[in-house]
């Protein structure tokens, strides 16, 4: 069946991120406002019946990659088995997730086992009392026991995202490159973005160009090709193990974005710095028909801006928080 995911710009949508819960055990500081959140009540999330029917519509529609996102992901009960459901859809190539990892040591193996390709951990720093300070929460030894986990698993693809913060954290990217290189996976240098109460500032922001300027003083970075639609800029290490930077703030990929977002109490989002979605769950708890649900979904993705607002416009619109849209 020919794509159909196709918005008023020309751009293919082939990749669904789907958040499974707004519940997370960590209170990161750039996602999680201060005074904390109302979560979901149970009857409000997508069960995983009501998460396959949709992955289900939009596979036949031309989405091949899921990612499952949060809040954190393994807080949602036997996740596992939504994970066999979802891989055993026709035309469900990739299967990832990303995780804080603070849950991951006891299941990376199930989840592997059940389907799941590929695996980004959110880590901020390996200084312990400042992961604490940024998590709001002591849990370091727990997500450095699910990243030795999640690489004795042997994931197709392992990657360890860390949003660098200036004078938070930016002093540690050579740490993280040099993880990298000696554990030979992929360490995602994440710019800054700003999200409802998060209290972004544009003096926070380390720009794509200045963590590469202190990165080659210390590695040969040999540029990688990627696919059109990749978000990342990727780079291979000399030794092993590679560095990539999501440039969102200071180099946007608007313009070959072919991402949706389902969130967890089943609204669907075609950007994430867009407010408007479009909710799905009631329609499919009053039945609705298959066509109604494409049409929505459709809708949704007829209304995807051209191109996210600059970062100070972001900041002052009223969007929801990055951990109710879905990491």
């Amino acid at each position: 069946m020919p794509n159909q995911l196709i918005d008023s710009f020309g751009r293919v949508h082939t990749y669904l991120r789907i958040s499974v819960t707004d519940r997370c055990n960590l209170r990161c500081r750039y996602c999680m406002p201060l005074d904390g959140l109302k979560w979901k009540q149970k009857d409000e999330l997508l069960s995983f019946e009501e998460i396959e029917k949709l992955t289900k519509i939009l596979s036949a529609m031309g989405i091949n990659k899921v990612r499952l996102t949060g809040g954190e992901p393994l807080m949602r009960q036997e996740l596992v088995k939504l994970v066999t459901k979802l891989k055993a859809i026709p035309g469900i190539e990739t299967l990832a997730m990303t995780t804080n990892a603070t849950l991951l040591a006891r299941q990376a193996r199930a989840l592997k086992e059940a389907g799941m390709n590929a695996l980004n951990i959110s880590l901020d720093s390996f200084k312990r009392q400042r992961f604490n300070d940024i998590t709001r929460l002591d849990c370091f030894d727990e997500v450095m026991q699910g990243i030795d986990s999640a690489l004795q698993t042997g994931f197709d693809s392992l990657k360890i995202n860390m949003v660098v913060m200036s004078g938070v954290n930016d002093d540690e990217v050579l740490d993280f490159a040099q993880f990298a290189q000696d554990n030979d996976v992929n360490v995602r240098f994440i710019e800054f973005m700003p999200f409802k109460d998060n209290h972004w500032q544009l003096d926070k922001v380390v720009t794509f160009a200045q963590i590469k300027e202190r990165l080659q003083k210390h590695f040969v970075l040999t540029p990688q090709l990627t696919e059109a639609s990749a978000v990342a800029k990727d780079f291979k290490l000399d030794k092993a193990g590679s560095v990539s930077f999501i440039t969102s703030m200071s180099e946007s990929f608007c313009g070959t974005c072919n991402r949706l977002r389902l969130t967890s109490d089943g609204s669907m989002k075609s950007c994430l710095f867009f407010p408007a979605e479009i909710n799905l769950r009631d329609a499919l708890r009053q039945n609705s028909s298959e066509e109604t649900l494409k049409g929505m979904i459709l809708s949704c993705l007829e209304a995807k801006p051209k191109a996210h607002p600059p970062a100070h416009e972001i900041a002052a619109s009223e969007n929801r928080t990055m951990i109710e849209i879905g990491g």
